[in-house]
Formats: C-alpha cells, sequence, structure tokens
C-alpha cells in the first residue's frame, strides 16, 4: 500500500546546522509526527532513494539548503533530479543562497523557496501538503506562477528561539547549539544581517541547558556554539557586552557536563569580534572552556576598508586583541579576507604589514577570498585576482604553517559568482 509524505533532506556536512534547527521546529508540531523524515548525504544515494520512495509514497518533499558556494553543485543536482523524476517529487530550497536568490534559485528548477528563518515556513509547508491545499499563501515563500511570474508572499515575523529546540530530539541528531540570531554590525559583505536581522535574539540559558542535558544523554558532552559573536551572549544590543548572562550560561553547561564534558567559546565553528577580546573575556575561555585558540575576525589591515565595510572595529582593536590572547597563552587565529572591493595597492600594503606584525606576535592567519554573496551590500561588486605580493606572502606563510585556509578555491567560485551575478546565468 502507497504511503502519504515523506521529506527527505540533502543532509550535506556544510548545511547540517540548518536542517537541525528545522526538523528540531517540525517535530513540536505532533499533527506532523506521522511525516517520515530521511537524512541522505550523498548525490548517488538520493538518487537511489529517490527511485525507491517514488514506489512507496505518493507526496515527496525534497528539500535542499545551500549557500551560495554551492550554487554549481546544487544546480547539477537539480537537473539531475528534473530529468530522472519530473513532477514526481516536490523540490524546496531554503538557506543563505536561496534566500538572498530566491527568483534564481526557482531558475534553477525548485518548485518553492522558503525566504529567511524557515522553521515555521516548513511547518506551514507541511500542514498544507497533508491537508492537500495549494501552497499560494504561505508568508515567506517564493514560486513563479502563470507564466513563470515570479511571486513573493511577503515577509514573516522573527522565530522566537526558545520555541523550538536547535536540534532534533525525535529524529535524534547532533551539532553545535546555536544560542543567538542576528548581527547589528551589517558588514558589507556578509549576509547574516540580512537574513537573520540586525537585533541579536538570544536562546535563554533554561532553554540551552534543557539540550546539553538531552546531549548527555547520549554522551555528547563537546558543547559548541553557533552565534554571529560568542562573546555578544546576553547582550540586549550585541555591541555593549553582558558577561555575566554569559558566564551563567558557562556555569551552569558545565553544572551539567562535569567532570567530563567540554565547552567551546570562540572558535569553530564561531568566531569573535577583535574588539570584544579583553581581560574579562578571555578570562571566561581560560576557566570554562575548552579550547586552546580563539578565531578573531579582522578581514583587512586598512583601516580605509575596514570603514568601506561598515565593520566597527579599528586596526588597533586587532593588535590589541591578538596580544592579549597571545599573552593569556591562547592561540590567536585572525580571519583575513583578500580582495574586498574598493582596495588599491596602499591597502593590499598596509594588510601585507599587519599580516607581518600579527604573525611576528605569534598568530595563525586564516585566509579567505571576498565572496560576492546575494542580498549584501557588495553582492554586485566586481571581483579580481589576489595581488601577487599578497599571493606570495599567503605562500610563504602556508608553508611555515603559519597560514591556512581555502582561499583559491574561494577565488575561482568568487569570478563565478560575480559573473553569474552580472548575467544571470549559471551555465
Amino acid at each position: 500500500m502507497r504511503q502519504d509524505i515523506i521529506l527527505v533532506l540533502y543532509y550535506q556536512k556544510e548545511n547540517i546546522y540548518s536542517f537541525n534547527a528545522l526538523i528540531g521546529a517540525i517535530e513540536t508540531i505532533n499533527e506532523l509526527d506521522d511525516i517520515k523524515i530521511y537524512f541522505i548525504r550523498e548525490k548517488v544515494d538520493l538518487i537511489k532513494s529517490l527511485k525507491e520512495f517514488c514506489k512507496k509514497f505518493n507526496k515527496i518533499i525534497v528539500a535542499v539548503s545551500f549557500f551560495t558556494t554551492q550554487l554549481w553543485e546544487i544546480y547539477d543536482l537539480i537537473k539531475k533530479l528534473k530529468k530522472e523524476f519530473k513532477n514526481k517529487i516536490f523540490l524546496l530550497a531554503g538557506g543563505p543562497h536561496p534566500t538572498g536568490d530566491p527568483r534564481g534559485t526557482l531558475k534553477m528548477g525548485f518548485d518553492l523557496v522558503a525566504v529567511g528563518e524557515a522553521e515555521e515556513i516548513l511547518i506551514d509547508i507541511l500542514k498544507k501538503f497533508k491537508k492537500g491545499e495549494k501552497l499560494l499563501d504561505i508568508k515567506g515563500t517564493a514560486f513563479l506562477y502563470n507564466n513563470n511570474e515570479y511571486n513573493f508572499v511577503g515577509n514573516r515575523t522573527v522565530v522566537d528561539l526558545d520555541k523550538y529546540p536547535p536540534i532534533p530530539l525525535k529524529n535524534v541528531k547532533f551539532g553545535a547549539i546555536e544560542i543567538t540570531r542576528g548581527c547589528p554590525y551589517v558588514c558589507y559583505f556578509c549576509q547574516t544581517p540580512f537574513i537573520l536581522g540586525s537585533y541579536p535574539r538570544h536562546r535563554s540559558i533554561g532553554s540551552i541547558c534543557r539540550i546539553v542535558k538531552f546531549m548527555k544523554k547520549y554522551n555528547k558532552l563537546d558543547i559548541r556554539f553557533i552565534t554571529p559573536n560568542a562573546f555578544s551572549y546576553g547582550s540586549f544590543d550585541g555591541k555593549n557586552l553582558n558577561l555575566s548572562v554569559l558566564e551563567n550560561l558557562l556555569v551552569e553547561i558545565k553544572k551539567i557536563i562535569s567532570p567530563q564534558g567540554r565547552i567551546f567559546l570562540g572558535s569553530f565553528p564561531s568566531e569573535v569580534r577583535p574588539e570584544h577580546v579583553n581581560e574579562k573575556t578571555l578570562d571566561l575561555v581560560l576557566r570554562y572552556a575548552s579550547n586552546d585558540n580563539i578565531i578573531i575576525g579582522a578581514q583587512s589591515g586598512s583601516q580605509r576598508i575596514l570603514d568601506l565595510c561598515h565593520r566597527g572595529h579599528t586596526i588597533q582593536d586587532v593588535y590589541k586583541a591578538v596580544e592579549l590572547t597571545i599573552d593569556s597563552k591562547l592561540k590567536a587565529n585572525v580571519d583575513f579576507i583578500f580582495g574586498l572591493p574598493h582596495e588599491i595597492e596602499e591597502d593590499i600594503d598596509l594588510t601585507i604589514e599587519v599580516i607581518k606584525d600579527l604573525v611576528s606576535i605569534g598568530a595563525r592567519i586564516h585566509t579567505h577570498s571576498f565572496i560576492p554573496l546575494p542580498q549584501t551590500v557588495f553582492s554586485k561588486m566586481s571581483v579580481k585576482k589576489l595581488d601577487k605580493k599578497l599571493r606570495v606572502m599567503i605562500q610563504e606563510l602556508n608553508s611555515k604553517g603559519i597560514a591556512y585556509g581555502d582561499w583559491k578555491r574561494q577565488e575561482k567560485l568568487a569570478m563565478k559568482i560575480a559573473n553569474y551575478f552580472k548575467s544571470d546565468r549559471l551555465s
């Protein structure tokens, strides 16, 4: 007997945090309990599984979340799925790229795009699928109608983080715990404030601790956080720190996971802003966390470029952050983005000088190439190859183990992405 609805997630490594939050949300809705959820990691496995699913199920929703850097990989996948399955599956897109470029995402072959925070969008979609209703009035969605006419239904209100768990508790999956959404700095190269808002929302300590207790049942005792700025937890505006709240969070988690458990604060998968690195914040890391490093977002060695990017900190903030970090016996990994818009030779020389200074103090450099991202202020900016002097320096630092990062691949992708935004064509 053919069953009704299933939800199939293309559960890639880059996108598991997004899906964990979405599934955690739909699991809170009892009427959706009968919808089976499948987590599939590989393209080959996805196609193979869908062939079997088409024999058993009436309605198959395939959900894909992706970044702009995954654009061509996903484009190739959707072409294959459309060719193989035609209208037997419903293709739903969400995540950073679809939110920033919903029209382009629909042109790739998706049936519907979730724009922005998708917990409640997905809940509404599944409810309508169960009732057999049309999906024409779900706020936060975009679709092509009639003769490929683009239709965006309208923005939703922001999600209350305490309303839903950040990981699935029934279809059990684990990962870093999202503790904050939204960033007030609105850096011109970053999608975060444009997707999640410029006003910070924090998950409550009680809500976070409930998840930590759940993880402990499965002996998952390494606790990591997802946040735009690790030291800003509890801050009303995201700029003026509230360290008593942050410390309270760490104390309560420590009570749950001691003695074997570990907390990681200010290291992967989040970072810290340089002006927020001080004796007090470093002391919290040293007292409560197990990481031996923090990641500091510098981005450029030119104050002119920092100002043009709307970064909101100074070069001196970067120097001070690195010096304090090294003095505290923690390792300092410093993010730089090369090829930022408006750079001239003088800015490149300043960045090289600052990097050499930071390396001499003891820092490691995390290298990135500028990538234009949809919806950001810099989305339409041109991309050029990295300056030769900069390339030589990076290669020298790489050979010594002082620099690391994927800037070469990012540089190639940035060229393709910039051309896509100019031509509106993927092929």
